[in-house]
């Protein structure tokens, strides 16, 4: 389908060998940082594993990115900015974006592969042929961190490459998209950002950059195929454009703020008068160069843009390149002001015990999620500006509850909670019962999908589909449906409880960061899910009787309960080796803190269940009143249309 828009002029077709010169542009300025670098593996006091190693690492990483950029971005492209789905299959456009996904992905995977190796040699400092050997290759991966990194990607790039090959729905990419940029951070959370003072910033700040500047690179390249594989009697609209410089223009803003915050946080002030600091001055240069395309982009969208993305993608590729050059450096700050234990772990010091002013006051802003919540209640104000002035209403008491919500993720993750939860296990079940039972309860009673789908307009009879499209599609899903499923969320909230705490789970995931951020995400998500069955707004794909709510909302908790009576009873520590490696002065006794954790949870999770209990009854109240004036109604015009039978009868008779 085609808008009804001016389509721009045919582009010409520039030679097939300038996408690979690009990319080899990107690997020169790795392998420039590689051989001016030098022995950077004295400075950390390791031997040094050979030149084959340290360039061979250094090519593969880079193929890496370059091969997982180009896959999440051409299914971003394929999903978001190509005129995606017809009738929930691919168009043409976006089928070819899959097409080139698919073999970028098989790129990926082989690359990966060999990263393994590689990066065990890298971080061992031994030749990477002594890596040949499957015995030094297992015990080194068992020992080091960024080896076993690279296995996720590799399992999340087979992953992608297989719903590639062998999909033609739109729903499938959307997973694929999920899966690969989910692929794209292993690495990232596994290398100089994770350890050292003010790492939980660093990391955090890269879960934002990455992506956005993986998805802008991959984007462009798929924009470029298909404006290759356009011809003036198919070539692709303004929408494509139009959809792409969006794209663009918010990766350009995230890549940018996350990438100068992540920078310093590393480099930190004295760092920036060194090598390190020159080449991150560079990059950040490239960033900024990088907005001059974007912005030409959107002025000359109706001329011939092939000039203006070609340059583009080539200080992308620079830019990839000076990146991937940093993480082959030793940040000056490592050898100038080492990390405390408590830095390495957490990435602060947690000197004084917890205290009220501390925990009111003592902010640590997290970057992943305050910055979510503030960008969840911005889009939904102004989704709720959009239906005001249109004259629609929307309850206020929505309003406030979804924003009262993300201030309640926000104060749990960012305020003194945050980081205290890390030291004592009293402070995190707190954190974890705010998350999980508190959070979720008021973001599900906000009804976003519902304030979205009035919100966004629908796409036009000649119009490929939109955002409100997409939405409709998401949420009828298979994947959805499956999520929804009230069996399987009881078991994920209920059960978490259990295989987290009871199981050597928790105490390895609190030795990242990145494991810590992940099992908040999951606290908050188990809860939406499972309340947003219970009691939300929205509409779920198999809407249950408010009867069989009640009784799963009753089966529930007494789980709950049990959980803080074992906890409370509980004679062995949860997480002992890390708590005691952490060493808090002022920690105490940690099964005396243990067993206060224990009745936080027991008395902390039956306050949102009674707020549960009184919205659904009042839920089930309201569609009760509502099912008896649709009855009456439906009553009165039964009796007359009885009356209008009486008097035709009547008329002919007579």
């Amino acid at each position: 389908m085609r808008t009804t828009e001016s389509s721009p002029a045919p582009p010409r077709r520039y030679p097939a060998v300038l996408l690979p010169a690009v990319w080899l542009a990107g690997l020169a300025v790795v392998l420039l940082v590689v051989a001016l670098a030098g022995n950077v593996y004295a400075l950390l006091g390791d031997s040094d594993p050979g030149a084959l190693t340290a360039f061979g690492f250094g090519t593969v990483r880079f193929a890496a990115d370059a091969a997982g950029a180009v896959t999440a971005g051409s299914l971003v492209f394929a999903a978001f900015v190509a005129p995606g789905q017809r009738g929930g299959f691919l168009a043409a456009e976006a089928f070819g974006a899959v097409r080139l996904a698919a073999w970028a992905a098989s790129g990926w995977v082989a690359v990966a592969l060999l990263a393994v190796p590689f990066s065990a040699a890298d971080v061992s400092g031994q030749p990477v042929r002594r890596m040949l050997d499957p015995g030094v290759l297992l015990s080194t991966v068992d020992a080091a961190e960024e080896p076993k990194a690279w296995l996720c990607v590799l399992a999340a790039a087979l992953v992608v490459s297989l719903l590639c090959w062998f999909t033609l729905r739109w729903t499938t990419v959307v997973l694929g998209v999920v899966v690969a940029l989910a692929g794209l951070l292993p690495p990232v959370v596994a290398g100089h950002a994770s350890v050292g003072a003010g790492h939980d910033f660093a990391t955090n700040a890269l879960l934002w950059h990455v992506p956005a500047a993986s998805v802008w690179a991959g984007s462009l390249v798929a924009l470029l195929a298909c404006l290759r594989r356009a011809k003036r009697a198919n070539r692709p609209d303004a929408l494509i454009l139009r959809r792409y410089h969006r794209l663009s223009l918010l990766c350009f803003v995230v890549a940018g703020l996350s990438g100068a915050v992540a920078g310093l946080v590393i480099a930190r002030p004295a760092g920036l008068w060194s090598g390190y600091g020159l080449l991150l001055g560079i990059d950040v240069v490239l960033l900024a160069l990088l907005g001059l395309p974007v912005f030409l982009l959107r002025r000359r969208a109706a001329a011939r843009p092939g000039r203006i993305l070609l340059t583009e993608l080539l200080l992308l590729a620079i830019a990839t390149g000076t990146s991937a050059g940093l993480t082959h450096l030793v940040p000056p700050s490592f050898l100038a002001n080492p990390a405390t234990v408590q830095e390495n772990l957490l990435g602060y010091n947690l000197d004084e015990p917890p205290s009220a002013a501390g925990l009111l006051f003592g902010w640590r802003f997290d970057l992943l999620f305050g910055v979510a919540a503030i960008i969840a209640i911005v889009a939904y104000l102004l989704g709720v500006r959009r239906l005001r002035r249109r004259g629609d209403d929307w309850p206020i008491q929505r309003v406030i509850s979804w924003c009262a919500g993300w201030i309640v993720v926000l104060i749990a993750t960012s305020s003194g909670l945050g980081p205290y939860a890390s030291g004592a296990f009293s402070t995190h079940m707190i954190t974890h019962m705010t998350l999980n039972m508190l959070a979720p309860v008021l973001l599900v009673l906000g009804g976003p999908a519902t304030l979205a789908l009035r919100a966004l307009p629908a796409a036009g009879k000649d119009t490929p589909p939109g955002p409100r499209e997409w939405l409709v599609a998401l949420l009828h899903s298979r994947v959805a449906r499956i999520v929804g499923n009230p069996a399987l969320a009881a078991v994920v909230f209920v059960g978490s409880f259990y295989a987290l705490y009871f199981t050597d789970l928790f105490g390895e995931a609190m030795r990242y960061h990145w494991a810590h951020q992940l099992m908040n995400l999951h606290f908050v998500l188990a809860g939406y899910t499972f309340f947003w069955l219970v009691i939300g707004v929205d509409r779920p794909p198999r809407p249950l009787p408010h009867l069989a709510r009640l009784g799963m909302l009753f089966a529930v908790m007494p789980f709950h309960a049990f959980f803080g009576v074992i906890l409370m009873n509980k004679q062995v520590v949860i997480a002992e080796t890390f708590y005691r490696y952490l060493s808090l002065p002022w920690a105490g006794d940690l099964l005396t803190d243990q067993r206060l954790g224990g009745g936080i949870a027991w008395a902390t999770g039956e306050i949102p269940m009674v707020i549960v209990v009184v919205a659904l009854l009042a839920q089930w109240a309201r569609a009760d009143e509502r099912e008896a004036k649709r009855i009456d109604r439906s009553g009165e015009d039964d009796f007359a249309a009885y009356n209008a039978m009486l008097a035709e009868l009547a008329d002919q008779r007579r």
